[in-house]
């Protein structure tokens, strides 16, 4: 099944090749890289030119935040509460890298 924009991509497409916009660009006429991943090239590079980071990576930034919190706070509850998040986020932190692998 084709997208449902299909025509106007290509009419878009088309119009770009007949304007120029693809000609000398950066890393024509040359290989491409080489990819551990070939199956899912273009999601990686995506995903790497958005910033996206694994997901190990984003819970210990969180993990950090968490810490930094529990530095500054003084209540007893709310360190109790802090410190529970704490032992969740490690957890899921240990989850995230073995997935990664």
């Amino acid at each position: 099944m084709d997208h449902p924009l299909i025509d106007l991509i290509n009419q878009k497409i088309r119009e770009a090749e007949e304007a120029g916009e693809f000609d000398n660009l950066a890393g024509a006429g040359k290989p491409l890289p080489k990819e551990e991943d070939p199956a899912n090239a273009l999601i990686n590079r995506l995903v790497k030119e958005s910033g996206g980071v694994p997901e190990f990576v984003s819970l210990s930034r969180e993990l950090a935040k968490l810490r930094e919190e529990l530095r500054e706070t003084g209540d007893r509850t709310k360190r109790r509460d802090i410190m529970k998040d704490m032992s969740m986020m490690e957890a899921r932190i240990e989850m995230a890298r073995k997935a990664h692998r």
